[in-house]
């Protein structure tokens, strides 16, 4: 009887740790619609330095968002809507993104790029690891690609983040 009630606990803690494929989607489109929010009100508040960059940032993500919704109308994915996929251990630390901070009307450069800075990362872990419990399909190439976009956009808040803060600009 012991074994039963530990089956029946490890196949509750398994499925506690899934989504149905259009709860991932909603949430991911959430992230993106949110980074592409949060980038283009920076865009008029940020110093000239970074106001390139957040533009930039914020048409990224609006392409992004729009890639999930590209994938999420197809008929393929319309039939898996309800499947299950197992979501990464990061992804409280994504959905926490989903919300953005205030940074007030006059955000300092160095609190964005490490705002944005976490962002991307957590993006990138998301993509990352939901590519790798995706099928085999558009939906997996999808995160692929996404979990490099954010990868090079990391690079980019970095290397401006480097030219910011030891150039004396915060």
């Amino acid at each position: 009887m012991g074994n039963t009630g530990e089956g029946h606990s490890s196949a509750h803690e398994r499925l506690a740790q899934m989504k149905s494929l259009d709860e991932v989607l909603d949430t991911a489109m959430s992230f993106e619609k949110t980074a592409q929010a949060f980038y283009a009100d920076l865009a008029g508040k940020v110093r000239k330095p970074l106001r390139g960059l957040v533009t930039e940032l914020a048409e990224e993500e609006a392409r992004h968002f729009a890639l999930f919704e590209g994938v999420r109308n197809h008929a393929d994915t319309q039939a898996h809507l309800q499947d299950l996929i197992e979501i990464p251990a990061t992804d409280h630390k994504f959905s926490d993104f989903v919300q953005a901070p205030s940074l007030g009307e006059a955000p300092d450069d160095q609190a964005i790029l490490q705002y944005a800075l976490g962002r991307e990362q957590a993006a990138y872990e998301q993509y990352s690891a939901l590519a790798e419990a995706a099928p085999t399909g558009p939906l997996q190439n999808l995160f692929r690609f996404l979990a490099d976009e954010e990868l090079r956009h990391k690079g980019e808040l970095e290397k401006s983040y480097y030219e910011i803060v030891h150039s004396g600009g915060v």
